[in-house]
């Protein structure tokens, strides 16, 4: 089975909270109050999402942590990366020799194909997407569907 980790979960969920109120400043600890989350791994995962961009905070009276763009410019690909890193289904997708079998790995390519899928459809939802009580069927335009040959 193909998983997300928790604290991916967790992330998405933050932002997905964050996204139901745009230009609302929201601290770590009324964030972990309204998602039921130790208020340690909010805070843990607001520092995360910050360093990649997709919170900024303000300090002060009214301060807090808000979303550094609109909710419809952040992909969930971004939250994922922000805390596991980039897409990849198995260690060679990434091609970064972290496979000591990777050179002459058969599957390879495909699992490169694959990765990449995943990660245009990830990149395909949005923060308000996600915020979206019914989420409309997404379009995959980058994705070319070949049929198979029978």
């Amino acid at each position: 089975m193909l998983r997300i980790a928790k604290l991916t979960d967790y992330a998405t969920g933050l932002m997905t909270q964050m996204a139901h109120q745009p230009g609302r400043w929201v601290s770590a600890q009324q964030l972990a109050v309204e998602l039921s989350l130790p208020v340690p791994t909010v805070a843990r995962l607001l520092k995360l999402l910050g360093r990649a961009g997709l919170v900024v905070s303000q300090r002060g009276k009214g301060g807090g942590y808000g979303l550094a763009r609109p909710a419809r410019e952040i992909s969930v690909a971004e939250v994922i990366a922000a805390i596991e890193g980039p897409v990849a289904l198995t260690e060679c997708a990434l091609g970064d020799g972290r496979c000591s079998l990777e050179r002459d790995c058969a599957t390879r390519a495909k699992w490169r194909v694959i990765s990449q899928a995943v990660q245009v459809a990830l990149e395909a939802v949005s923060l308000a997407d996600m915020a979206t009580p019914r989420l409309s069927p997404v379009q995959f335009s980058s994705l070319h569907h070949q049929p198979r040959k029978a």
